[in-house]
Parts: structure tokens; sequence; C-alpha cells
């Protein structure tokens, strides 16, 4: 089965994680347009009133940096 691809641009990152012991930075940054996977990631919806749904993606599954 194929999956739709989606995009998406980033409004929020973390710190980053660790691998091995060792501090590994964010691959993304705010602002960047990112090409992301049809099915993963958590809804997350800040209020009731506003159209505010988004969805939170980890680092590793964020598929590629789209560029102009």
């Amino acid at each position: 089965a194929q999956s739709k691809l989606n995009h998406g641009v980033v409004i929020a990152t973390g710190k980053g994680g660790f691998r091995d012991g060792k501090t590994v930075p964010m691959n993304v940054k705010v602002g960047d347009k990112v090409l992301l996977p049809e099915y993963g990631g958590s809804s997350l919806k800040l209020t009731e009133e506003k159209n505010d749904d988004y969805v939170l993606f980890r680092d590793e599954d964020i598929l590629a940096i789209l560029k102009d």
C-alpha cells in the first residue's frame, strides 16, 4: 500500500535528545517546511474555540526538509 505524503511548517522544536550518551541536536528548526508521513504523529488541540489542530512528530519521523 502506498501512503499519501503531507507537508507542514515547524512551529516549535525541543532541545534534541541523547543517543549513546551523546547529545543529538534537532535536524529541523522553526520555520522549516518539512515532508511528513501520512500516518504517525500525535494530534494536539490547544483550545476548543480556535481551529488550532497540531500534530507532533519525532525528529526521526520527518522525511525531509523542503527547500524553496
